[in-house]
C-alpha cells in the first residue's frame, strides 16, 4: 500500500467497534507504525515539535516536502493542513538525513519507500514520540570529537588550528567527527593536516558555487521558494562530491 492509500485509513480512523478492521488498517501503514496517524497537529504544532531539533525549519520547509511527495498531511474541507505524530516522525527522518547526511530528496525518498515496505524492519531508525519534544543539540568539544572518531585530542586541535573542522568558537559541529575520522584514516598513510587545506579550499569553492545558484529562489518573497533553495544546495553538494569521488578514481585508475 502507497502512502497515499494509508493516509485514507490515518484521515478515518474507525469506531471502537470495528477493531478487526482497525488491525487491518495499521497492518498495512507505512513507517513508522505503532505512532498516532490522527490528523490532529496543525502546521503550527509541528513547527513546536521539531523547532528546537531543526531550528531553520519553516512552514515553506513543510510545503515543499509536500511538493515533491516527502509527506502526504490531510486537507481539511477548508483546506487547512493536518498532521499526525506519524507525519511528524516522517519529518525529522527528512530533515536529520538532510542535515545530517546531506542526503538528496530523492534518496530519501526511495528510503521512505524501503521502510514504507517493511516497516517492522530491526535496520530502520527507531521513531521518537513526535511530542516528546527533541533534545538539545551536542555541543562537540576537541575532546569528544577525538573520542568519537578515535583520533588524538592533539590530532583534532591540529586539525583545528588548520581549518579544517567546523567550528564555532571553542566547540565543534557534528561534521567534525567525521573530518577527524577520515583524516585520522589519511594519517596513517603519511598524509598530514597541512596536506589537506587545498581539499578544504576547493570545498569552500563549491560552497561558494552553491550560493550563487540558489541565491535567486532564497531572495524571492514565495515561502516555498526558500525550500526549494535549502534542498537544491543540498542536491547540488551531493552532485560535486559524486563529481569529486568521480575524478578521484579515474586518477588511481591511471596511476595503474
Amino acid at each position: 500500500m502507497t502512502a497515499g492509500a494509508a493516509r485514507v485509513h490515518r484521515g478515518t480512523e474507525p469506531a471502537q467497534g470495528h477493531e478487526q478492521g482497525h488491525d487491518q488498517a495499521d497492518a498495512d501503514a507505512p513507517w513508522p507504525r505503532g505512532i498516532s496517524r490522527q490528523a490532529t497537529m496543525r502546521i503550527s504544532d509541528v513547527l513546536r515539535a521539531l523547532g528546537q531539533e531543526f531550528p531553520s525549519v519553516s512552514h515553506s520547509s513543510f510545503r515543499f516536502l509536500e511538493e515533491q511527495g516527502l509527506i502526504d498531511p490531510v486537507r481539511t474541507p477548508s483546506g487547512y493542513r493536518q498532521y499526525s505524530q506519524a507525519d511528524v516522525e516522517r519529518l525529522r527522518f527528512v530533515l536529520t538525513e538532510q542535515r545530517d547526511s546531506y542526503m538528496p530528496l530523492k534518496v530519501i525518498k526511495e528510503r521512505l519507500a524501503a521502510m514504507d515496505a517493511d516497516p517492522d524492519s530491526a535496520e530502520h531508525p527507531a521513531p521518537r514520540l513526535a511530542g516528546a519534544g527533541a533534545p538539545a543539540r551536542r555541543r562537540w568539544t576537541a575532546q569528544s570529537v577525538a573520542e568519537a572518531a578515535g583520533v588524538s585530542e592533539e590530532f583534532v586541535r591540529n586539525l583545528a588550528q588548520a581549518g579544517l573542522l567546523p567550528s564555532s568558537g571553542s566547540t565543534f559541529g557534528s561534521g567534525a567527527v567525521e573530518v577527524a575520522r577520515i583524516a585520522g584514516a589519511l594519517a596513517e598513510f603519511g598524509v598530514e593536516p597541512r596536506h589537506l587545506r587545498s581539499f578544504r579550499t576547493a570545498a569552500d569553492r563549491q560552497v561558494t558555487l552553491v550560493d550563487q545558484v540558489v541565491a535567486p529562489l532564497r531572495s524571492q518573497q514565495a515561502s516555498a521558494a526558500r525550500g526549494r533553495a535549502a534542498n537544491t544546495a543540498s542536491d547540488m553538494g551531493e552532485l560535486f562530491t559524486r563529481l569529486h569521488a568521480a575524478w578521484i578514481r579515474q586518477g588511481i585508475d591511471d596511476l595503474g
